[in-house]
């Protein structure tokens, strides 16, 4: 009777752990959380439990146990290569998910992006300048360039012609649209003094070289609503809180 009751108990216990996994593969159990973690990172890029779903995993948890398998046999695992790349992500995986415990558990709040977006829009300035350029190595040529517009010269040719600027040159020397804090001390002040139409009538030089301005127009700062620009205010106050976290990390360790 005695053995009768530890045959069922033993075919018991056996039967639970069988439930607990997914499969068998030569001998080793492949648990049934493994296949769980493998649903829920599915779910997570949008894939919807189901038989199907389900199935495709089992499949695919049973081909990787086989060739891991296969390569402990052949010595893969115990490669240097093989080890220093499992070391590496292994590293990756945890500071990656020490940098999302580090944003969980300081959210960024709807007033610091608030207070963030009126800074930003505060820095843009009150007016935003669309200019050209014509920029050249010397300030001879820059004189010379500025004879020919008194002469008729056309500025958008000249800058096509004649500009160092491989940037806007091909544009006539359009700058697009941006605030005085976009540009160069110099090169802004200079801009700034124009009036819609006018061009420098002296040359401009920065560390760039030397420049022929012309303001082709001036409106007032196009700054995108706060409900179209939030996503990115509140990654870039998330990266800025890493970073700090990191920062102070890096100051308290005792390196030598």
């Amino acid at each position: 009777m005695r053995k009768a009751l530890l045959i069922f108990a033993l075919a018991t216990v056996a039967g639970v752990a069988s439930a607990q996994n997914v499969a068998t593969v030569n001998g080793k159990p492949i648990p049934k959380s493994r296949e769980d973690a493998w649903l829920k990172f599915a779910e997570q890029q949008g894939q919807k439990d189901s038989p199907q779903l389900r199935e495709m995993v089992k499949k695919e948890l049973i081909r990787r146990e086989i060739l891991l398998e296969d390569a402990t046999k052949r010595g893969i695992v115990d490669k240097p290569d093989v080890k220093f790349q499992l070391d590496l992500q292994r590293q990756n995986v945890i500071i990656q998910a020490l940098m999302r415990d580090v944003v969980e558990k300081n959210p960024v709040t709807e007033a610091q992006i608030k207070a963030e977006y009126d800074k930003q829009k505060a820095a843009a300035g009150a007016k935003e300048y669309r200019a050209r350029h014509i920029l050249v190595e010397n300030e001879a040529d820059a004189k010379a360039v500025i004879d020919q517009l008194k002469k008729g010269a056309k500025f958008d040719e000249l800058a096509k012609q004649k500009s160092k600027d491989p940037g806007s040159a091909q544009r006539g020397g359009d700058l697009d649209w941006a605030g005085p804090d976009g540009f160069v001390k110099p090169f802004s002040g200079a801009m700034v003094a124009l009036q819609k139409g006018q061009y420098t009538q002296t040359p401009v030089q920065t560390q760039f070289g030397w420049h022929v301005i012309q303001l082709d127009d001036v409106r007032d700062p196009q700054f995108p609503p706060l409900d179209k620009v939030q996503p990115q205010i509140r990654e870039m106050l998330q990266q800025q809180r890493v970073q700090a976290y990191v920062d102070s990390l890096e100051k308290k360790a005792v390196v030598k």
